[in-house]
Parts: structure tokens; C-alpha cells; sequence
């Protein structure tokens, strides 16, 4: 069984926020007004964090970091959640369980990573966004709690269409929709416990660190330093 990681070169990022776009249209993430988002219920499973600013005006570039769910080995959000509404994978993937969920929201109060998103359902989708929703991912209801899933719909097509030519499943047959897209290839992606694969020497690199590591959690979502 493969454990699913990532690891995010922030040498190579450039800041263009594809990821981001991508991880909402594929996921069907709900887009609200500014006003809501204003009021702190903007929804996104991926976001482009401005950690510091590097230079002198005019010359100030910020340096960024995408944070997505950290799909952590040790989740402290499975810990709290009082109808196992939130669960980890065998193949590591920490997954939603949305009609199970009663928002109570104590799995985004335990999360360190603030990954997590409270579905409010305040803004009234446009018809032409409802028109490209995406028919592989389910359209959350009012009053769950959302993150990212490794786009885990496109792991269950890739093993059905494996299964159907009578083979495995492949490195490279699936990949997060952020990964796709990301024109730098910044982001690696497959199974950590395959030493021989990309993003398992990406993880084992001098550059690589992960998100408040000190915690416990294990991170399986992994960063490259950037080289000043």
C-alpha cells in the first residue's frame, strides 16, 4: 500500500497560484462574495500564504507558500472529532466523511495548520459556475467542514481504469490537480515509502522541512527551501 505525500519546491514556485485556482475548480469549492470573504468566510482548500517581503522599495518581492492540508501521519484533528467524521486512510490520505459531519468545528480548532474550512453556504453560486461544477467530486451541503483530499476522486478513477486493463496502478497515473497544473513543476507528488520515487528523495533532501514539525504531526505535505 503507497503513502501519499507531496513535496512543494519554493525555489521553483513563483507565486502564480495556478494550484490554487485549480484546487477550486476541480473540487468544487464554494466562491463567495467579497463582503463574506471579508468577514473571514472566504473557501479555500489551497491558499498562497505571504510569509515575509525580501528587498528594498521598489524592489520588494514577497516570498510565498502554498499550504494545503498537510495529510499528517499523527492527525490532531481525527483526535477530536466526536463522530469520526474525519478519518486517515490506509494509504495515508486523512478523508472527510460530510454526512457524518455536525460542524462542530473542534477538528479546525485542533488543526495547527488552519487547513480546514467551515462551509457556510452564504453566497448564491452564479449558473455559470453550477455548470462546470465538477461531476466526479460531491457539492458539499451547508454546515460541514471541508479540506483538501489530495483530490482523492482522481485516485478511485485511476485504480478503476488500471483495474479494467488488468494491470497496477502506475506512478504518475495520478496526481492532485494541483500538481497538474503548477507550469514550474514545483510540486512533486507519489508515494513516500518508494525511496526510488521523485517525491520521496524530494522529502529526504538537505532543502526539505515540513510545517511546526514540533507538534508531532508528522506532515506529509513537505517544503524545499529556497536558495537564497
Amino acid at each position: 500500500m503507497p503513502k501519499y505525500g507531496m513535496v512543494i519546491d519554493l525555489n521553483k514556485c513563483t507565486s502564480c497560484q495556478a494550484c490554487v485556482t485549480a484546487c477550486k475548480v476541480e473540487n468544487n469549492v464554494q466562491i463567495v462574495s467579497q463582503e463574506d470573504a471579508e468577514n473571514g468566510r472566504a473557501m479555500f482548500w489551497m491558499k498562497m500564504l505571504t510569509m515575509e517581503f525580501d528587498g528594498d522599495y521598489p524592489n520588494i518581492r514577497p516570498k510565498t507558500l502554498p499550504r494545503n492540508c498537510m495529510q499528517c501521519d499523527e492527525p490532531s484533528c481525527i483526535k477530536v472529532c466526536p463522530v469520526r467524521a474525519t478519518y486517515k486512510r490506509d494509504d495515508g490520505i486523512v478523508a472527510q466523511i460530510y454526512p457524518q459531519c455536525i460542524g462542530c468545528r473542534y477538528c479546525m480548532a485542533n488543526c495547527p495548520y488552519t487547513v480546514k474550512v467551515f462551509n457556510w453556504d452564504v453566497s448564491e453560486q452564479p449558473k455559470e459556475v453550477e455548470k462546470c461544477d465538477n461531476p466526479d467530486v460531491s457539492v458539499r451541503p451547508k454546515g460541514v467542514v471541508e479540506k483538501c483530499t489530495f483530490c482523492v476522486h482522481r485516485l478511485q478513477i485511476a485504480s478503476e481504469k488500471a483495474k479494467a486493463e488488468h494491470r497496477e496502478l502506475e506512478p504518475g497515473d495520478y496526481v492532485p490537480a494541483c500538481v497538474e497544473v503548477c507550469p514550474v513543476d514545483a510540486i512533486s507528488f507519489g508515494d513516500l515509502d518508494d525511496r526510488k520515487s521523485e517525491v520521496s528523495k524530494a522529502s529526504r533532501d538537505y532543502r526539505a522541512f515540513g510545517l511546526l514539525e514540533e507538534l508531532g504531526t508528522v506532515p506529509k505535505v513537505r517544503y524545499l527551501n529556497a536558495i537564497e
